[in-house]
């Protein structure tokens, strides 16, 4: 079991609820006006990072960690994500994760829970720690975001995927648990968001025209 240094896991959890609760805020405030200046969006965002190195009692991400510990490095990057889509003036963040890979995530959250809990008890969360399996996986995975890239395929989501393995495979962050990089609590939550969206949206579509009216 190869885990990260406990500094850089420290350092690594300050930085992430810094940008995980900084898209919480400007997507709030992005609902209260038609779109936010960057200026705006530079302040929101360096304020909710800098609000993570205050001293214990009074940082977020101290009372976070203890609740959640960190958030995973997918989490992370698709927060980025939106962070950028309010700078760059394209507030529907819609696009972020796409539903195909909120399907994977929705399904792979299930199935730990189940394991977690007992249902299956395999063992599934400590194969993230294995020294060969993990990796290799981490490896295929990225493979296969660079081909979905390349294609422009769902690109968003495919940079998202890319940079939390790419993460995992350099330094272990955020636990040296492969899990722990592509999913936690929030993903898995917002991967059920996208999923519902996404099944609302077609059953739409394919109503007939006089049921819509």
């Amino acid at each position: 079991m190869n885990l990260p240094d406990l500094d850089l896991q420290i350092l690594y959890a300050r930085l992430s609820w810094g940008l995980v609760l900084a898209a919480v805020v400007v997507a709030l405030a992005g609902r209260w006006t038609e779109r936010l200046r960057p200026a705006t969006v530079l302040v929101l965002t360096g304020a909710a990072a800098a609000a993570q190195w205050l001293p214990a009692p009074l940082s977020p991400a101290y009372w976070l960690g203890l609740a959640f510990q960190s958030p995973s490095a997918l989490t992370t990057a698709l927060c980025a994500l939106v962070l950028r889509r309010h700078w760059i003036g394209d507030a529907a963040a819609n696009g972020t994760l796409a539903p195909a890979a909120a399907a994977a995530l929705a399904a792979a959250g299930g199935w730990l829970y189940l394991d977690a809990s007992g249902w299956t008890a395999q063992g599934i969360y400590f194969l993230g720690f294995g020294p060969t399996g993990a990796p290799l996986a981490a490896l295929l995975i990225g493979a296969a975001c660079i081909v979905a890239i390349v294609r422009g395929v769902a690109v968003p989501t495919a940079c998202a995927v890319l940079a939390a393995v790419s993460l995992f495979m350099l330094v272990r962050l955020p636990t040296g648990n492969l899990w722990d990089a592509l999913i936690d609590p929030f993903a898995w939550v917002w991967s059920l968001v996208v999923c519902a969206r996404a099944l609302h949206a077609r059953r739409r579509k394919t109503e007939p025209l006089g049921e819509l009216r």
